[in-house]
């Protein structure tokens, strides 16, 4: 037996410190609910995990992103209707007024409320906008010989997706009653009226063109709006078995390491006490 050095205490520390720092990480899992919490605990894990954070929240935002895309076709569409819905009056208007029954007088009538159309019509399209951006546009300066609603404008372009190349153009048109070619008519006599059914039928096939793009462009979205849940919800399954604490395992963990820790108490206390079983027998 030596008793300049106990032995058995020193071993017996060691083995406290050891098990002390196991107990604490087992404690720091179990409070916070992550298995890792710093990259020693696992450095490729924390890279991956971190890694699948950013693309979550990326699509998070680009969620956010088609939501308002389908709010802005929402409200194109709404716009749209509504100068269909004109333009099928007009039409009535029209081949009302080409029956040779009316007097000018009555034609007249209808030609202020074909004008009044128009001026609905005009209003829309200017004003018809999404958070301050114009979804319709007024051709700029005269059209060109030759110009056939409808003529597209531009695009807006939408992030829908975590990534540079995640696009989607929706495409902006020219809209207004100049850009319909309803200026150059009136429905003041038969014939100008019969020659305006025909530019009103017309007018009615580029805003359908038009609202079949709204109409494709809500439906990408809809479709890109399932499929990013989709996305995220699997994303966040595999980051969480990542980073994530297993608290069944974390928790048996922790209990073994408890009774080891008390374990190790009683052996320190009973290795601390030998000294004094060798000052008992040289004084026995």
């Amino acid at each position: 037996m030596q008793i300049q050095n106990n032995i058995a205490s020193v071993n017996s520390s060691r083995n406290q410190k050891i098990i002390k720092g196991k107990l604490d990480k087992s404690l720091e899992k179990l409070s916070s609910g992550f298995r890792i919490n710093r990259a020693g605990d696992d450095a490729a894990g924390l890279a991956i995990s971190e890694l699948m954070r950013s693309q979550i929240r990326g699509l998070d935002q680009a969620m956010r992103n088609v939501n308002d895309g389908v709010s802005m076709t929402n409200t194109g569409e709404g716009a749209l209707t509504e100068i269909h819905s004109m333009l099928q009056r007009m039409k009535t208007l029209a081949v009302q007024s080409a029956n040779g029954t009316y007097s000018s007088v009555a034609r007249e009538n209808i030609e202020s409320e074909r004008l009044q159309l128009l001026d609905e019509i005009d209003r829309i399209s200017q004003t018809t906008d999404f958070d301050g951006i114009p979804l319709f546009k007024e051709y700029p300066g005269n059209l060109p010989p030759g110009y056939v609603p409808p003529e597209k404008e531009g695009e807006i372009t939408l992030q829908i997706g975590h990534s540079e190349a995640e696009t989607l153009d929706v495409e902006r048109y020219y809209m207004g009653s100049k850009e319909l070619l309803l200026k150059d008519m009136d429905f003041t006599t038969v014939d100008n009226a019969n020659q305006a059914v025909d530019t009103i039928e017309d007018a009615i096939e580029a805003v359908a063109d038009v609202r079949a793009s709204f109409g494709a462009s809500l439906n990408h979205l809809e479709h890109t709006s399932s499929n990013l849940g989709v996305t995220k919800e699997n994303m966040t399954v595999a980051e969480s078995r990542i980073r994530d604490t297993d608290m069944a395992e974390q928790i048996t963990a922790y209990t073994t390491e408890n009774i080891i820790l008390q374990s190790s108490n009683s052996m320190m206390v009973h290795a601390n006490s030998l000294p004094d079983l060798v000052i008992q027998l040289l004084q026995g």
